[in-house]
């Protein structure tokens, strides 16, 4: 699917479910990976991201085109479009539009990191076990204040 048959798309659910025209721009964005899609509130353009397309397929990407026509139309009639408001939720119930984005499979795999650093206190002992390396010296044991140790380990 090209951008142009994603506008024809979004056009068609917008009068279908909203029964309100969509004037503006939809397209992929390929770097869209921890979220379905986006909308801009000063363009006012949407955009979505094809992995949700190629992982879920059609109907969970109809929902994230949902999601963002709430915003979108809720924004342009000056009603409540953020997540938090009352407005946006009910619309999106009414719509049936998905609340959250499924977790792409990729993404999944990526978060299983290892803990790489194990930081230790030198007055009591406590130990920290840490996924990414920091600067030691601006920073104190949680328990009794002492200065922390770092020791990298070894991978197994």
């Amino acid at each position: 699917m090209n951008n142009e048959e994603l506008q024809q798309w979004v056009e068609e659910v917008s009068l279908q479910y909203f029964g309100r025209p969509f004037i503006h721009k939809a397209t992929f964005n390929a770097r869209l990976k921890a979220t379905g899609g986006r909308y801009f509130t000063q363009s006012h353009n949407i955009e979505i991201s094809p992995h949700q397309l190629a992982a879920f397929g059609k109907e969970e990407t109809e929902k994230i085109i949902k999601h963002e026509l709430c915003h979108y139309h809720l924004h342009i009639l000056n009603r409540g479009y953020k997540h938090r408001d009352q407005d946006f939720k009910q619309l999106l119930a009414h719509v049936g539009g998905s609340r959250y984005c499924n977790t792409l499979p990729e993404r999944k795999e990526a978060k299983k990191r290892e803990y790489r650093y194990l930081l230790q206190c030198v007055h009591c002992g406590q130990q920290y076990y840490r996924k990414r390396r920091m600067d030691v010296s601006k920073y104190r044991c949680g328990r009794c204040s002492g200065k922390l140790n770092v020791k990298m380990l070894d991978k197994e």
